[in-house]
C-alpha cells in the first residue's frame, strides 16, 4: 500500500468518525524490549465472549497487532496492511490467523471489535478482555502502552500511546519475527507464503 493511500484511508475512517484533526501525533513514540524475548502466550475474551487463548490457534500460524480502535492512522494502516496480507496468501490464508489485540479494553468490547475488524476483513480476530488480561499479553509481547490526555486534567478524550509492528508465530506458539510498522505486505505475504509451502 502506497504512501498516499495509508493516509487517506486513516482520515476517512478516523478524522470524521472521532473528532481528530489532520495531523495530530502519531501515538506510537514508546521503545520496545528485544523481540527474541517475545513470550507469545495470551488468554483473552473473543466476539461472542468466550475465552480465547494462544493454544486455540495451534496449527496455524498467528499475525498479531496490538493497537486500538479510536487510534487515528497507525491501526487503521496496519489492519489494512493484514487484510492486504491475507488477500495475497489467498486459499493459503486458511493457515494464518490475524488477530489484532486492543490496547484499550474499557472501550474496544469484544462486539464492537468484531465489527470493527470486520471493515478491514471478516478473517481478523479482534481480541479485547480485562485491564489485566490485557497488560499481560502485552507484556508477553514486550508491547508497552499508555494513555495520553488532552490537557492536563486525566478525564475526557484519551489516545493510547503504544508500540506498532506486526508479530509473526509458528504453529507451536514460536516467535518467529517482528515486523517493524512500514514493512511492506507484498514482502511480509511473501514471506509467510515461503513458510507455508515448506510445511
Amino acid at each position: 500500500m502506497n504512501p498516499g493511500r495509508r493516509q487517506l484511508l486513516a482520515t476517512l475512517l478516523c478524522a470524521p468518525c472521532l473528532g481528530i484533526a489532520a495531523g495530530t501525533r502519531s501515538p506510537h513514540s514508546l521503545t520496545e524490549a528485544p523481540p527474541e524475548t517475545v513470550n507469545t502466550r495470551f488468554l483473552l475474551i473473543g466476539p461472542d465472549g468466550g475465552a480465547v487463548s494462544d493454544d486455540d490457534f495451534r496449527g496455524r500460524f498467528r499475525l498479531i497487532a496490538f493497537g486500538y480502535a479510536a487510534c487515528p492512522d497507525i491501526c487503521p494502516t496496519t489492519l489494512a496492511e493484514m487484510a492486504d496480507i491475507l488477500k495475497q496468501l489467498d486459499k493459503h490464508a486458511e493457515a494464518l490467523q490475524a488477530i489484532f489485540i486492543s490496547v484499550d479494553p474499557e472501550r474496544d468490547t469484544p462486539q464492537f471489535l468484531k465489527t470493527y475488524t470486520a471493515f478491514f476483513d471478516p478473517r481478523i480476530l479482534g481480541l479485547s478482555g480485562t485491564p489485566e488480561l490485557v497488560q499481560r499479553a502485552a507484556r508477553n509481547y514486550k508491547v508497552r502502552y499508555a494513555r495520553v490526555y488532552e490537557g492536563k486534567q486525566k478525564s475526557g478524550f484519551y489516545a493510547v500511546d503504544h508500540a506498532a509492528g506486526l508479530f509473526l508465530v509458528g504453529p507451536q506458539g514460536e516467535f518467529i519475527k517482528k515486523y517493524a510498522f512500514g514493512t511492506p505486505s507484498e514482502q511480509i505475504a511473501r514471506e509467510i507464503g515461503e513458510l507455508l509451502s515448506a510445511q
